[in-house]
């Protein structure tokens, strides 16, 4: 077969996914630079302005209880918050768990007995990052799992992330995927079936991404790992996936 006349399409093809390449390397590097000045800012406001723990406690529909992630309070996540209490959801915090610094099985006894705290009534777990781990071992306690409708985890590395063995601090490196709790977690797909998984196309802490086998995962077009909180995209599938969790005979609808 002749190819006379295709002369320089193979190279310029080969030199447009290079440079294709390097353009999105490009855009991840912003939206990683832009990912950071956001967590800062947000973190500032969380410790020179905390909002009133019980502020947002009042609504009719099922409460809510925050499970922030690591080295995070719970003000990192308040517009997700204000979000899911406009629905008519009560949000609940965990003061307890501080910074998210102790170990997963440690931070799950904290959330635990917190929720029975707020009595027997259902509620719905909605997590960031580390949050969305202690949520699945919330769920699976055979005491007050029962109790829980339902988890929504944002950006969570429920395989562990490449990126934590190497970190100095040893509450990060604990995230690892080779860490035997993290590894047992995996393991352990009882409650996919109470999950929502919602991840971003792009974070760079969980390069592996968050989709969980048997959970109802929503990639959105958002990039970076702390960022999407202050997404109203995200933010309508966290009230939808909560209202889909606590309705009757819906469960995974729509997923």
């Amino acid at each position: 077969m002749s190819t006379a006349g295709q002369g320089p399409a193979g190279p310029l093809r080969t030199a447009g996914r290079v440079v294709g390449a390097a353009r999105r390397r490009m855009q991840q590097g912003a939206a990683w630079a832009r990912d950071y000045v956001w967590i800062v800012a947000a973190q500032a406001r969380a410790t020179l302005r905390p909002p009133p723990a019980d502020a947002l406690a009042s609504g009719d529909r099922t409460p809510v209880v925050l499970l922030p992630g690591i080295y995070e309070t719970w003000p990192v996540m308040h517009a997700l918050a204000r979000a899911l209490h406009a629905a008519g959801h009560p949000v609940h915090v965990v003061p307890a768990l501080g910074l998210n610094r102790l170990g997963l099985e440690e931070s799950a006894r904290l959330v635990a007995a917190r929720l029975a705290e707020l009595g027997p009534d259902p509620v719905v777990l909605v997590a960031h990052s580390k949050g969305g781990l202690i949520g699945k071992l919330v769920l699976a306690d055979p005491v007050v799992g029962p109790h829980v409708a339902g988890l929504v985890a944002v950006n969570t590395p429920f395989a562990g992330s490449v990126y934590a063995r190497w970190f100095p601090a040893r509450p990060v490196r604990a995230l690892s995927p080779l860490d035997p709790h993290v590894l047992a977690l995996a393991h352990d797909v009882a409650t996919h079936a109470r999950i929502w998984s919602v991840y971003a196309r792009f974070d760079p802490h969980v390069p592996g991404g968050s989709e969980l086998p048997g959970a109802v995962n929503v990639r959105l077009p958002l990039d970076g790992h702390f960022r999407p909180l202050d997404d109203p995209r995200l933010h309508a599938v966290v009230v939808d996936a909560v209202g889909r969790l606590t309705a009757p005979g819906q469960g995974r609808a729509g997923s």
